[in-house]
């Protein structure tokens, strides 16, 4: 009897490390996030992403991939998120004067229909509200909370805080809250 209480222990034991750290069972469809331009390594330099599906910030060498990057155009201070999904995967639906529309545009916009996407979105500001698609067609509503940027060497640093809503299931509309 303990001869097989052992060997069940320690099939537990190895199933359980065999897990993926990151995997989800049941991962969170909305929150806020803050990611930032940051490169790391030696070649392959890789940057800190989002990922909508997995609710995790991930490298963008990883498996899956980040589906949202942050860039920044150092000359002129411009703030943009990048996708590699290979589609045109932005679309701007409104930018609003202060955090209050914003806020009120983003939780209202529950349903939409875009034909004219863009290859990123670009320039961000604080508060609008933007729609990303991913190559698999799953959407989020976005809304940019506080971008900053400072000035270091060799490169600039900019971060971006983002309210996201994920609709996982492929539709046009997003879950409630």
């Amino acid at each position: 009897m303990n001869r097989l209480f052992l060997v069940i222990l320690f099939l537990i034991l190895v199933l359980s490390s065999c897990k993926d750290p990151d995997y989800r069972i049941d991962p969170d469809t909305s929150g806020t996030v803050t990611i930032d331009n940051t490169l790391f390594g030696t070649g392959p330099y890789y940057a800190i992403g989002f990922n909508f599906d997995r609710a995790l910030k991930i490298s963008s060498l990883a498996t899956p991939k980040p589906d949202i990057t942050l860039g920044y155009d150092e000359g002129s201070a411009i703030f943009f998120l990048q996708t590699n999904a290979g589609i045109n995967g932005f679309h701007l639906t409104g930018e609003y004067p202060d955090q209050t529309l914003a806020k009120e545009a983003f939780d209202n916009l529950t349903t939409f229909n875009v034909n004219d996407w863009e290859e990123w979105a670009n320039p961000l500001k604080v508060n609008q509200v933007w729609l990303y698609r991913s190559a698999d067609e799953h959407y989020a509503k976005i809304r940019i909370i506080a971008l900053s940027a400072e000035d270091l060497d060799p490169r600039d640093y900019a971060e971006c805080t983002f309210e996201w809503v994920y609709q996982p299931d492929g539709s046009l509309t997003f879950p409630g809250k």
